[in-house]
């Protein structure tokens, strides 16, 4: 791989530990987090409830991570508080067209990538719903998409991380059996097509190529098997060897013990991943606390359980191997 850029090398430094390794949190839900929260409440969430939710979750976790990720309808006042962690804004729109066929993205509508770098981001992250198997009509239109992205990331010299997830193109849903034995091949194809240069993508952020739940001999095993231990260790190996790219790895909203279990697999596989973006993992049981309890408890939760769950991501993380590496170098330095 050609070295980076001198953007792209410093929006990369930014966001990573002092190893080269991407140990960053994520904090852009939108939708979903509002939906939790109302939920849990028994009511309605505000903007504010968000934007306040995002502060605190921000100004403790990013004293032991090395980024966060937020958008920036609701994360910008998080920013502030992040203890001079690296910052990825995120550039889509919070789901999908639930209209038309194929989960097709869109953009936030008054945000550009030169705006997203002039409100401080470091990188630039955008979700994607993918798989291989959607109908090639669909899948042109992400590709023309993602295309266009990239060559925005390139014009402004801003990393360009590029979030895939799968899902089940006939609408079964991705916690069956079904699915589970069909997802190592989603994210596997899902790497091979966007680690092309054509797409501009820096580093991408992928689901784990199996579901846990469905691993026979794991704890998060429940009974069902889609693939023995050796199959989902050899599915981690078959998804690096589709790409020359750095990539890491999200927590796809499992427990903190569960994506812990799936990081010791991922390593048990000899897997050279360079880090996580992890969100739910760390934060999501808080939200009951701050919806019925009020912002203060939530912060107690935070700086207790949500600082032992961030920190047994970080004692996983030792098993990450350095972005640097993927560009042939021995240190960071190297790369200038």
């Amino acid at each position: 791989m050609t070295k980076p850029t001198p953007g792209k090398l410093a929006g990369l430094k930014a966001v990573s530990d002092k190893r080269g390794v991407i140990a960053a949190a994520a904090m852009d839900q939108r939708g979903s987090l509002q939906k939790s929260i109302a939920k849990e409440r028994g009511g309605t969430a505000t903007a504010h409830d968000l934007e306040e939710f995002k502060v605190h979750v921000t100004s403790v976790l990013t004293k032991h991570a090395s980024a966060i990720l937020l958008d920036p309808e609701f994360g910008l006042p998080a920013a502030e508080h992040r203890n001079k962690a690296g910052l990825l804004l995120a550039y889509e729109k919070t789901g999908y067209d639930a209209n038309t066929p194929g989960r097709l993205p869109d953009l936030l509508d008054v945000w550009s990538v030169r705006r997203l770098k002039e409100a401080g981001a470091d990188c630039i992250k955008i979700l994607l719903y993918y798989t291989p198997f959607e109908d090639s009509t669909v899948n042109d239109l992400k590709h023309a998409w993602v295309e266009r992205i990239g060559d925005e990331c390139r014009c402004h010299d801003i990393p360009f991380f590029l979030e895939t997830v799968g899902y089940d193109e006939n609408g079964g849903g991705e916690k069956t059996l079904v699915y589970a034995k069909k997802k190592p091949e989603v994210v596997s194809g899902s790497m091979a097509e966007f680690g092309k240069e054509r797409y501009g993508v820096d580093v991408l952020k992928v689901e784990v190529p199996v579901e846990m739940a469905f691993v026979e001999g794991t704890r998060a095993f429940k009974g069902e098997k889609a693939y023995s231990r050796a199959e989902a260790l050899q599915h981690f190996r078959d998804a690096e060897s589709m790409t020359h790219k750095p990539f890491i790895y999200l927590s796809a909203g499992v427990t903190n013990p569960v994506f812990i279990e799936t990081l010791e697999l991922s390593a048990e596989s000899g897997t050279k991943f360079n880090g996580v973006l992890c969100g739910r993992a760390t934060w999501y049981d808080g939200i009951p606390i701050f919806a019925k309890q009020g912002a203060k408890a939530f912060e107690d939760w935070l700086n207790t359980t949500g600082v032992e769950n961030i920190n047994n991501v970080n004692k996983a993380l030792q098993a990450a191997t350095p972005w640097y590496v993927k560009f042939g170098a021995n240190s960071l330095e190297e790369l200038g």
